[in-house]
């Protein structure tokens, strides 16, 4: 059986079983039971999608969902932030980590404490943390590393607007470079840090339009769900018909730039997902606590928890964004 099929299994198990606790077993549950969902940069509607996942499993649980975390890019006020809801001792936390190095130890000290602690969006994968749901960011990267070499025809100048240090922007630019990689007629310039300023890409990428002859860039890859919107404001604004520009996730304004043709293409993934089978995984464990409650699940041949949770990508272009842009709106309209 092929990896994919096994992750598939497997998520489909979890989520059969926790959907059948959801529905016989609120009894068990209270709205003082309290779960935190932990981020940074949470003003991007990226977490919003998150976040009403989140949101829906403890309605449909009556549990009680917490978001937390700064509405920009910082590492240290997550930290804190996760700090607070260690303190509160909550029923679970669901966190995206900004830094591995910052975290681990504080996700380490929560489950020491008997707190389940669950990694969404972006691990740290060497902390206690009892195991990752989210993208396989190194497939995803290769997806659009592919659809990058076909665009370009395997030849030309790329960069990349990113965030160096977070895991899963580090995981996706590595996936990019095994394809890139095979094709050695492709150079990667250079990897923009916007430091947590998307808009920051907006200056840059005029700067990269600038160049011409061999310096000239023919590709733009946004690996965050923010700057794409910026890079295709300059192609828009400059004409550029002549690049190539692949974003990330199903945002509307980035579905509305791939119909109009100034995004080629964005990677998708599911956030939704991921804060909903979240908090859902996050409560089965609080009501299964194994005993003892032990840190490193993943070296233990017969752990109760999986290492991976694979909420699933795709690519969506020209093809097929319309089917994206009517399930928005349906799930806008609810």
């Amino acid at each position: 059986m092929r990896r994919s099929d096994v992750v598939a299994k497997v998520v489909l198990t979890i989520v059969g079983v926790t959907g059948v606790v959801g529905i016989s077993g609120c009894g068990r549950h209270s709205t003082s039971e309290k779960y935190y969902l932990i981020g940074s940069n949470l003003k991007l509607p990226y977490w919003k999608t998150v976040d009403a996942g989140f949101e829906k499993a403890a309605a449909d649980y009556h549990v009680t969902a917490q978001l937390a975390g700064p509405d920009n890019f910082d590492s240290t006020a997550e930290r804190d932030e996760f700090r607070k809801a260690v303190i509160a001792h909550p029923a679970g936390i669901l966190v995206s980590v900004v830094d591995a190095g910052m975290m681990t130890p504080e996700i380490d000290a929560a489950v020491r404490q008997g707190i389940p602690v669950i990694t969404v969006d972006s691990d740290a994968a060497s902390s206690s943390r009892l195991f990752f749901i989210g993208t396989d960011n190194l497939a995803a990267g290769r997806l659009g590393g592919r659809r990058l070499a076909e665009a370009l025809g395997g030849k030309g100048n790329v960069v990349f607007f990113s965030m160096p240090g977070q895991p899963n922007m580090d995981e996706r630019l590595k996936g990019y470079l095994d394809v890139l990689n095979e094709h050695p007629a492709m150079k990667v310039v250079d990897v923009f840090n916007m430091k947590g300023d998307a808009t920051s890409a907006f200056d840059k990428a005029e700067e990269y339009l600038g160049r011409t002859g061999a310096a000239k860039i023919d590709a733009f890859v946004s690996l965050d769900s923010a700057s794409g919107k910026e890079v295709a404001e300059v192609l828009q604004r400059n004409k550029a018909t002549d690049r190539t520009l692949i974003a990330m996730d199903v945002n509307p304004e980035t579905l509305e730039l791939i119909k109009s043709g100034a995004i080629d293409s964005t990677v998708s993934q599911k956030p939704y997902t991921m804060g909903y089978v979240g908090l859902k995984m996050l409560d089965e464990v609080h009501h299964n606590l194994p005993h003892p409650f032990k840190a490193n699940y993943d070296v233990d041949s017969f752990s109760p928890y999986p290492t991976f949770v694979n909420t699933g990508t795709s690519l969506v272009d020209k093809n097929n964004v319309d089917v994206y842009l009517q399930r928005a709106g349906e799930a806008g309209a609810k």
